[in-house]
């Protein structure tokens, strides 16, 4: 697996070279990654704000989780195969940045069947075994009539630090999972999504929430992180700005 995060951490730093342009957090769904990419040569500005619920009565060690400040750009010239790479700054952390990076195919780009495919990386920090969380994944998403987008992956990360909260064991791999539909009954604004990312590690969640589009390029998440472990779930609201 080392090996794979070493390819993927490769891939990221010549998409970055190569690029010559400032880059931020992969296309996500709530939390976990998808197989959506930014258009070439589009930005993406991500502000993502989480408060800590309550949990026995109490706010979660009395701490604010980190904001993330995130800009990411499409990097590849065809509708085929797609990239884009991007940076993440996590306030107030003494080592904020974190690197990102994702290529794949679109749905029908194989046949007119294929579902859309992702590979990529994040959490690439820059402290060692602090903020080098170093994931790789895989994931897999098709779109069916009325139901809606389908999502399946898996990921593997730096054992080091994804630990079982409770234990301290490894637990740096698992499933990723994703449900999402626009919801055009109500209003072509609205869109609803569930998405799973396993294990019960700092990452490991169940997030369910909704989406308004004020426009084509500004829209806002509202919705809820409830944590594997046995730690208080938060509630976020995601800016997204397309450019």
């Amino acid at each position: 697996m080392k090996s794979i995060q070493i390819i993927i951490f490769t891939m990221l730093t010549i998409f970055i070279i190569t690029s010559s342009i400032a880059v931020a957090t992969p296309s996500t769904i709530i939390w976990i990654p998808s197989v959506d990419f930014q258009a070439y040569k589009s930005f993406h500005l991500g502000i993502d704000n989480y408060a800590y619920d309550f949990k026995n009565g109490k706010a979660y060690s009395g701490t604010a989780f980190p904001t993330d400040l995130g800009l990411t750009v499409g990097v590849l010239p065809s509708s085929t195969v797609q990239a884009e790479i991007g940076v993440d700054y996590f306030t107030p952390l003494w080592s904020p940045f974190s690197l990102n990076a994702k290529i794949g195919v679109p749905e029908g780009a194989i046949s007119d069947w294929s579902p859309a495919l992702a590979v990529g990386g994040f959490g690439f920090g820059f402290s060692k075994n602090v903020t080098d969380y170093n994931i790789v994944y895989g994931i897999a998403g098709k779109t069916f009539p009325v139901i809606g987008r389908i999502e399946v992956g898996y990921f593997s990360g730096n054992d080091k630090l994804l630990v079982d909260l409770s234990s301290g064991s490894a637990d740096n791999s698992g499933i990723l999972l994703s449900w999402d539909r626009m919801i055009p009954e109500i209003s072509e604004n609205l869109w609803l999504a569930v998405d799973y990312q396993g294990g019960k590690s700092s990452f490991g969640a169940l997030s369910y929430g909704v989406a308004w589009s004020f426009s084509k390029n500004v829209s806002v998440i509202f919705a809820r992180d409830v944590f594997n472990a046995d730690i208080p779930s938060v509630f976020t609201m995601q800016l997204d700005i397309n450019i």
